[in-house]
């Protein structure tokens, strides 16, 4: 499982974060958690697969937005009862 960061640049408000959010989903159906923040210029989301960077640029860069960094790290789902 990978998280997926993307900074983005041209985010103004919640609908931004809205359009953002949208193309993630219709570019990686398989995406969980979009979550996508103006203020912080920023968009973020886990998958299951690898996934290639330049595929979701252009998804961004399509919607008027530039997109200007991503990075992919492993992702481990917290264990809330593994301690035990």
């Amino acid at each position: 499982m990978n998280k997926v960061t993307l900074k983005i640049d041209g985010m103004a408000c919640p609908m931004c974060e809205s359009h953002i959010a949208d193309a993630i989903r219709k570019t990686y159906s398989e995406a969980k958690g979009v979550r996508a923040s103006h203020t912080k210029r920023e968009a973020s989301f886990i998958i299951d697969k690898e996934i290639d960077l330049s595929v979701i640029k252009d998804a961004i860069d399509k919607t008027g937005y530039k997109y200007i960094d991503g990075k992919i790290e492993p992702y481990e789902k917290n264990k809330l009862f593994g301690l035990f």
